[in-house]
């Protein structure tokens, strides 16, 4: 199965560098790319990429209103998207993450981060980088007291919540805890349907919304 890849971002530069990236890869291929966020949203909906790479700083639309229509609440069928920017923009992550955003990247992550980031979103996972989960921290609200309420998640759901939010794996949560992938699959279903989250990364701003990262 090839992942048909979008790629929005004004710098050309950027663009060209993606492209060649994707292009590298056997199970992928790059299907279009946009200069603005209008472009963007217009190239999505025309072609329907299995992911889509939206930078946030874009002319005439950005980021993250292009996200919204793509993916945001009340979108009836949602295009996964990799919101891909850096690190003096990420005040803006957050926002990006809980309107619906499949992963967060940071420009500088290389190669192979960019390529984890897009087979995670094209199989209906998420990646968040771990240095990013550390940024995010910074920017969560500081009036949420630490260890805020967990509602109906059981203590094992809250552990792997948390080791979500700083950015692991399945298999690294399951090595961590001591359980199988499968048994981490479950708890994960378990507490999308109790929160509700649609994915793992609404799961990881929930929990930092709580502070539930140390």
């Amino acid at each position: 199965m090839t992942i048909r890849v979008l790629v929005a971002d004004d710098q050309a530069m950027v663009r060209a560098g993606f492209g060649m990236i994707i292009g590298a890869q056997p199970d992928m291929e790059l299907v279009g790319e946009a200069a603005d966020g209008v472009e963007a949203v217009a190239l999505a909906r025309r072609l329907r990429p299995d992911v889509a790479l939206l930078d946030i700083h874009m002319p005439r639309m950005d980021g993250l209103d292009a996200l919204r229509l793509l993916t945001g609440p009340g979108v009836a069928d949602p295009i996964r998207v990799v919101v891909v920017t850096t690190f003096d923009l990420d005040e803006y992550v957050h926002t990006a993450l809980r309107n619906g955003a499949c992963g967060f990247l940071l420009k500088d992550s290389g190669p192979a981060l960019l390529v984890e980031a897009i087979r995670a979103a094209a199989s209906g996972e998420a990646m968040i980088s771990p240095s990013v989960t550390v940024r995010l921290l910074a920017h969560v609200n500081r009036s949420t007291p630490r260890g805020g309420d967990t509602g109906t998640l059981s203590p094992r759901e809250t552990d792997v919540v948390k080791l979500v939010a700083r950015g692991m794996t399945n298999a690294e949560i399951a090595a961590q805890l001591f359980i199988s992938v499968g048994t981490v699959k479950t708890h994960l279903a378990s507490v999308q349907a109790k929160l509700p989250a649609r994915n793992r990364v609404e799961i990881a701003a929930w929990a930092w919304e709580r502070r539930l990262v140390g």
